[in-house]
């Protein structure tokens, strides 16, 4: 049999990417072009929340494609309404403006909180952010975001963003004394990209009693760590928490792209027509895969199989590797888990796709996992299978 070789030339080198082309999937498992079957504990980056060719899905896109893809915002997209409607009554907030991708969405929340300043006479208005936090890759969301690795190049980033240390309320209180122009704090609940770094709860609601006090919209990015993956809706409710602003994509449409911005009565009624827009955000396609993605959840009980299989599979990680010296710390919620090793480990990304798992390395040191919420305990079991020896052989060099 020929090999076909993994190769994109004409593509421009953005990834450092893996010599493999994925053909077609099947729950939590993915077969390349040459036949070599994967199991997936990455989800497209926490994307595919129902897995591959799932049975409910499936058939509800085909059935929207053979009626219509694109409409342009000039009109209205039914469901659009039964979306947000959602999406509302999901996280206690009142509005969604839809666009493609997390980006977009980050993009839209830092829009949000500028021209919240502006209504009010702040001219020249400044966010709070965080280290180690990833917003996104344009100007904007780049200039948030806590990595000058991932900044390196692209100077002057724009201004207006005031950086503190993760869950330390002292902290935020110094770095933003006596400052007028303050108008918002912007965080992940979880950082992803970071290294899967949580908020405490006590935090998240210190957080939220400090913006409420000094009248500042609260903004938590739920784009990697929200849609279930916790075993909540979104990460922040396990602190019993509602922020003023919630941006959201990866895992709401399975696949198909799509981004959110949930706001609350704060910041709900900011944006007037002419003050923010997208092409693609909200097309009937996007809009389809997000209520399906949503009802199938519900369905299927997939946020207390997450916390369940999340819970099993962390579990199996510190028996198996949580004493050995090397491994700093197995943490996360969920589905959503980091293994934090003692030095660089990227090289473990390609010895377990050789091994027939796909994973990811973030923040240089931590293990990533992020399987599709449909995932089970016995699927679990077989992730910790392949991956234990590929980390205990690694960590022997």
């Amino acid at each position: 049999m020929t090999t076909i070789a993994a190769a994109s030339p004409h593509t421009m080198n953005t990834y450092g990417r893996l010599p493999i082309a994925l053909s077609h999937g099947q729950g939590v498992w993915l077969w390349d072009v040459n036949g070599k079957r994967y199991l997936d504990a990455l989800a497209g980056i926490a994307v595919n929340t129902l897995g591959h060719n799932h049975p409910k899905l499936v058939p509800a896109l085909q059935d929207q494609v053979a009626k219509i893809i694109h409409s342009c915002n000039y009109y209205h997209v039914p469901n659009q309404e039964k979306l947000a409607a959602k999406l509302v009554e999901l996280s206690g907030m009142t509005n969604v403006f839809f666009g493609s991708t997390g980006l977009e969405a980050n993009e839209a929340a830092i829009k949000l909180a500028r021209k919240y300043g502006h209504d009010r006479g702040i001219e020249r208005p400044q966010i709070v952010v965080y280290e180690k936090a990833f917003h996104g890759r344009s100007i904007a969301t780049l200039s948030a975001t806590g990595n000058e690795k991932v900044q390196k190049g692209f100077g002057p980033l724009v201004e207006g963003f005031i950086r503190v240390p993760l869950n330390d309320i002292e902290a935020l209180k110094a770095a933003t004394e006596g400052n007028p122009d303050v108008v918002a704090v912007f965080f992940e609940t979880i950082q992803g990209e970071g290294g899967i770094n949580p908020m405490r709860v006590e935090y998240l609601q210190q957080v939220r009693a400090l913006c409420d006090q000094k009248d500042w919209l609260l903004m938590i990015d739920e784009v990697q760590c929200g849609m279930g993956r916790t075993g909540k809706w979104f990460a922040h409710q396990w602190a019993g928490i509602v922020p003023d602003v919630m941006p959201l994509a990866k895992g709401l449409g399975s696949g198909v792209p799509i981004g959110a911005v949930v706001a609350g009565p704060k910041a709900a009624g900011i944006f007037q027509p002419g003050n923010h827009g997208t092409t693609f955000g909200g097309n009937p396609l996007a809009m389809r895969a997000g209520v399906e993605t949503l009802r199938i959840m519900e369905e299927d009980g997939l946020l207390e199989n997450a916390a369940r299989v999340g819970a099993h599979l962390r579990g199996a990680l510190q028996r198996e590797l949580g004493g050995l010296k090397g491994v700093t710390e197995i943490r996360g919620q969920g589905l959503m888990i980091g293994m934090e090793l003692a030095r660089p480990c990227g090289v473990l990304t390609e010895r377990a796709a050789e091994a027939g798992l796909l994973i990811s390395v973030t923040a240089d040191n931590v293990v990533r996992l992020l399987p599709p919420l449909i995932m089970t305990a016995a699927e679990a079991d077989q992730v910790v299978a392949i991956l234990a020896p590929l980390v205990k052989a690694f960590l022997a060099e």
